[in-house]
């Protein structure tokens, strides 16, 4: 052999297979080759090291610890027979509660969206002041919204420089 210190046998007793990327099981410390590195392919006895799954209750989702040598089927049972949480009521809860208070607006948000003037709940398409015809209290407004306000009645009063015809095209209005 030209190489002798190469690479490691398998140890299982029924491979021996001199491998030259031999794996180490991290349970059990022991190298195997590719066919023999899993937990059950080498019958590892250490694999309750490493090898832990936690049964999930299918009703409420908590996981349900089991200790060892026990079946997890009788435990998770025992759980939902006497400590599971599980509400059948918390499945017909409505996520969409709030309602827009915007006459004739049908629509529901799962949050609250408040109008910071007058304090309703509206869905997003009226929660703008002037989207639902706000009679709240007049508190002041901040430089930008003033200025989107003012130049949004502007345009409104002033159609005469720029008018926008029902078919939609654009045409200008001043005589020649």
């Amino acid at each position: 052999m030209e190489l002798p210190g190469l690479g490691e046998h398998c140890s299982e007793r029924a491979c021996q297979q001199l491998d030259f990327l031999p794996l180490r099981c991290d349970a059990c410390g022991e190298v195997f080759c590719k066919d023999h590195i899993r937990y059950d392919d080498h019958e590892c006895s250490s694999t309750y090291k490493k090898n832990v799954q936690v049964p999930v209750c299918p009703l409420c989702n908590a996981p349900v610890p089991v200790q060892r040598g026990e079946i997890p089927d009788v435990v998770v049972g025992a759980h939902m027979d006497k400590d599971c949480k599980y509400n059948p009521a918390q499945q017909k809860q409505r996520i969409f509660t709030n309602k827009c208070l915007k006459p004739g607006c049908k629509r529901k948000e799962m949050m609250k969206v408040l109008c910071e003037q007058c304090g309703g709940n509206f869905c997003i398409k009226h929660r703008h002041p002037l989207d639902h015809d706000c009679k709240g209290s007049s508190r002041p407004m901040s430089k930008a919204g003033h200025a989107a306000l003012r130049a949004s009645q502007t345009a409104f009063k002033s159609m005469g420089a720029i008018g926008v015809p029902s078919n939609g095209s654009l045409q200008h209005n001043r005589c020649r």
